[in-house]
């Protein structure tokens, strides 16, 4: 009888116990996990109002063990009390001995409390049972802190309330019964966040999602491990979808994964990685395709590149070799409609229209100078034969300061001559070339201001390559600056001898040269120039002054000399024989090439070559722009 009243006393206080740790305005386990199945499934998952989906049911019997782990659980343990009549203390202390050593420590029939705990019932000051109660409670506050560690509050809880029923004073105990006490709220949001991320909630919507629920954990409790291991399983979850979805070719979703997973760690290199791998899966779709329309568009297939070009584009919009394949298929046809000598101008994106263009057609021609010509230089050799296979266009004239002025209005590009302060110019005074400062690219050969329509001097390579990038990306077209070989190609115009026009001086006015009988403002003349020539200009000439060549062009030989892309070369050994520019990365110096109003006769040659460094200006010097066809 008197065990049966201990045993009731003890059942009672500590249910009693667990149900005020829990809380009487909390759910029972059972309705807070019937809660988290609710919860609607993922977007990707069907939902089903009268079914929880599998996947979603697997979560929540995990949520329940870790979270919850059975409140019924924790309302059954009772301490058995087992004075078997008969049996001695010693014997019981034995059993409970026995027990604690097999782990049955406060559960399960004849575990070591309940034994201990009948022996004190027997002799309330008996050592060996109070020692062996105090080590059991060591044991169950051990087994509490690591539980904890596992986020299992719930069982946190259960053990707490055992041991504080039984050693309410021990530090120790109360210390852990502090955490446990903290950690059930933090329980409760990592089991919200787990529900949230679970139905596809991870990062959003804003301040209800499950890395908002983390964060805020971790702002309170600085290394809590639940809440770091959460965004962890957050960021490789999103990971893996991503993965998934690339390799199941849904790329965008791949990229919404993605930049969310970006979102739970900024900067992480898993989320790097996998961007390298999604593009990797990319480039494997992409690159055989990139290679079918390059074969299509060479065999003037344009409908077939086209939708190449489209499939390329559902895959990666920014795929290698997709820009230069959209280019090649726009100048591909132009082609076709095109005609060598004809003009056309590009529409801009911010309205008006490109530089004027005329289409150089293919062929092919000697480029350099033969060993004997004269005043020769042995950069221009050895001579080779160079093929332009397709058609080109190039400037119909010098890039004017108005059509530059236009790029730097829209950019808010600072020109070199602006960024040094000072330009090269002619000095009447003197008869030379000397630095001035306060000279910049709106500004003539001789500093002052030029009028819109003469070719923009005082850029510098690097100016020019800026405008031909702007160009190509206002007009969506492939703009750059001609290579060496399609200059001379297009200056010679189908000549071969020394001068454009000739081998001889020239018999009549052909383009902006030093004369014998050109005279300065303040009647100055050339030293060293053409015989009785007079083109009534020092000074660059405005544009279309003189006559075309061939092809058109204007002021291929005189007026200004022109940047193009190559880089410097001694001569001419292992150069590209395609017309294409000989470009070698980290160069520091281009070519020039072209006469210009100050030239000595010697340099007026078609094969000479000229070279400066990327930020050199002058007032001899400008470009023109070419496109690909």
């Amino acid at each position: 009888m008197r065990n049966s009243v201990i045993k009731g006393l003890l059942a009672s206080a500590i249910a009693a116990s667990l149900l005020t740790a829990c809380g009487s305005d909390e759910k029972p386990a059972e309705q807070a996990d019937q809660a988290a199945a609710e919860t609607p499934a993922a977007t990707d998952t069907p939902s089903d109002a009268s079914a929880t989906p599998p996947a979603e049911e697997g979560r929540t019997r995990d949520l329940r063990k870790r979270l919850m782990d059975s409140t019924s659980q924790q309302d059954e343990w009772v301490p058995e009390l087992v004075a078997t009549p008969g049996e001695s203390s010693a014997d019981i202390l034995r059993r409970a001995g026995d027990a604690e050593r097999a782990g049955r420590l406060e559960q399960g029939e004849n575990n070591a409390l309940s034994l201990y705990l009948s022996v004190l019932e027997r002799e309330p000051d008996n050592a060996e049972a109070k020692a062996g109660v105090d080590k059991v409670v060591a044991t169950l506050v051990e087994r509490g802190e690591q539980v904890l560690v596992q986020a299992r509050f719930n069982e946190a809880t259960r053990l707490a309330q055992v041991v504080s029923r039984l050693r309410p004073d021990d530090p120790a105990v109360q210390a852990f019964k502090a955490k446990v006490d903290a950690g059930r709220e933090i329980g409760l949001l990592i089991g919200q966040a787990e529900r949230l991320a679970a139905s596809g909630r991870t990062v959003e919507p804003a301040g209800d999602n499950a890395l908002a629920i983390y964060r805020e954990i971790l702002r309170t409790n600085p290394g809590n491990v639940a809440a770091e291991q959460g965004i962890a399983n957050l960021e490789r979850g999103l990971i893996d979808q991503a993965v998934k979805a690339a390799e199941g070719g849904d790329y965008e979703r791949a990229q919404t994964f993605l930049a969310d997973a970006g979102k739970v760690n900024p900067g992480s290199s898993a989320v790097q990685n996998a961007s390298a791998r999604v593009v990797e899966l990319r480039g494997e779709v992409t690159a055989p395709l990139v290679a079918e329309a390059n074969a299509a568009i060479d065999a003037k297939d344009f409908d077939r590149a086209a939708q190449l070009i489209a499939q390329i584009e559902a895959v990666s919009a920014q795929a290698r070799g997709l820009e230069d394949l959209r280019r090649k298929l726009q100048s591909a046809r132009d082609a076709l409609t095109l005609k060598p000598g004809q003009g056309f101008s590009d529409a801009m994106s911010s309205g008006g229209r490109g530089p004027e263009m005329v289409v150089i057609p293919a062929g092919n021609f000697m480029q350099g100078s033969p060993d004997n010509e004269r005043d020769r230089k042995s950069n221009e050799g050895p001579q080779r034969r160079v093929t332009i296979a397709r058609p080109f266009a190039l400037a119909r004239t010098e890039m004017t300061i108005d059509q530059f002025r236009a790029f730097v209005n829209a950019t808010g590009y600072t020109p070199t001559s602006t960024t040094s302060g000072s330009s090269t110019v002619y000095d009447e005074r003197t008869g030379a070339m000397s630095e001035r400062q306060g000279v910049d690219w709106k500004m003539n050969h001789s500093g002052n201001p030029a009028g819109g329509n003469l070719p923009v001097v005082h850029i510098s390579w690097t100016d020019a390559k800026a405008y031909v990038d702007w160009l190509a990306k206002e007009t969506g077209k492939s703009y750059r600056l001609p290579s060496e070989s399609e200059y001379e190609y297009a200056q010679r115009a189908g000549s071969s001898s020394m001068y454009p026009w000739g081998n001889d001086e020239p018999d009549r006015v052909v383009g902006n040269l030093t004369g014998e009988d050109d005279r300065s403002a303040t009647g100055r003349k050339w030293v060293n120039a053409f015989d009785n020539y007079d083109d009534g200009h020092w000074g660059p000439a405005p544009v279309r002054t003189f006559e075309a060549n061939r092809f058109g062009l204007y002021d291929m030989v005189g007026n200004v000399s022109e940047w193009v892309e190559d880089c410097w070369h001694e001569n001419y050994q292992r150069a590209p024989t395609d017309g294409a520019a000989w470009v070698n990365e980290g160069c520091n110096r281009r070519v020039i090439r072209g006469a210009s109003w100050a030239s000595a006769p010697d340099q007026v040659r078609s094969a000479v070559r000229l070279t400066a460094g990327a930020s050199y200006t002058n007032p001899r010097l400008g470009f023109r722009v070419a496109r690909d066809m």
